[in-house]
């Protein structure tokens, strides 16, 4: 199926919305082939930044997504709470919804499920904490709240494409060497 644009179709793009586009392009891109739904949702949120939508801090307003309160403070939660649980129930309590409904809006807000996000936070402090500490993968996988390091290792390998003992060694050494220079 192709899409036939027409000369109207942009004309209210701004070459402001430009970082946005190319993250969440980006985004899908990387989503593709693990997750086509969460693809399909940053392609859509670049659609609607190129139709003239409005955007909040960098996310394309998208009706039933979550209020721009409600995002920076479930993020600031997630952040602080990876080393450990983090429920559905507990992120919707805490910005006042229903669980059915905060995973709805979530969605639509970050463009992929509420575990799906923990868990690529989960990876991100991992990776951080892999480059800047000697610390056994096993300690850094309790650290990022996995439940143990074959969890962690199963779940960096389907979003990274390597183990973390391969990526850190291939990581590890250009830090070295970075600090070395």
């Amino acid at each position: 199926m192709t899409y036939q644009a027409s000369a109207s179709t942009f004309a209210s793009y701004s070459a402001a919305g430009a970082p946005v586009i190319a993250e969440l392009l980006a985004n899908a891109q990387k989503t593709l082939e693990s997750d086509l739904d969460a693809a399909r949702s940053y392609v859509a949120r670049v659609a609607a930044l190129l139709n003239g939508e409005t955007s909040v801090e960098g996310r394309a307003a998208i009706s039933g997504g979550l209020a721009p309160w409600q995002a920076k403070k479930v993020e600031a939660f997630i952040e602080e709470n990876l080393d450990g649980g983090i429920t559905i129930d507990s992120m919707a309590a805490l910005v006042r919804l229903s669980a059915g409904h905060f995973g709805r809006a979530f969605k639509d807000s970050f463009g992929e499920t509420p575990h799906a996000y923990v868990m690529h936070r989960r990876v991100e402090r991992a990776k951080r904490l892999m480059l800047s500490t000697r610390e056994p993968l096993s300690q850094i996988a309790i650290a990022c709240g996995f439940a143990d390091q074959a969890h962690f290792s199963n779940l960096f390998r389907k979003q990274v494409g390597s183990t973390p003992n391969a990526w850190r060694r291939t990581n590890w050494v250009e830090t070295e060497l970075a600090q070395a220079a």
